[in-house]
């Protein structure tokens, strides 16, 4: 089990993100529409501004049982570990165990 200020710092994370994401995605679309620097500077200075832990790019995907950060299924949102668990109960359904 992770620890539970490693949890809730990713949840900080994740509202600061929500707060800031369309802020974030109109100074990239405005970035990428003006051609002149003097304008392109100050449109990332705006970027810069924003806190760090707005950006996308620092989240870090967990499991959602254990809270473990590594050997992350994307598909069931899962670790590595617990998957094979869940899949030798059968509790989930179209996962099969392999064989050869």
């Amino acid at each position: 089990m992770a620890r539970k200020s490693l949890i809730e710092r990713e949840r900080k994370r994740e509202k600061l993100e929500q707060k800031y994401h369309l802020i974030r995605r109109s100074s990239k679309k405005e970035l990428s529409e003006v051609s002149s620097l003097s304008d392109k500077s100050k449109i990332h200075g705006k970027l810069q501004s924003s806190p760090r832990n707005s950006a996308p790019v620092r989240r870090h995907r967990r499991c959602f049982l254990t809270g473990r950060p590594r050997a992350n299924y994307r598909d069931f949102g899962l670790s590595g570990y617990i998957l094979r668990e869940m899949v030798y109960a059968c509790l989930l359904p179209g996962a099969t165990r392999s064989s050869w």
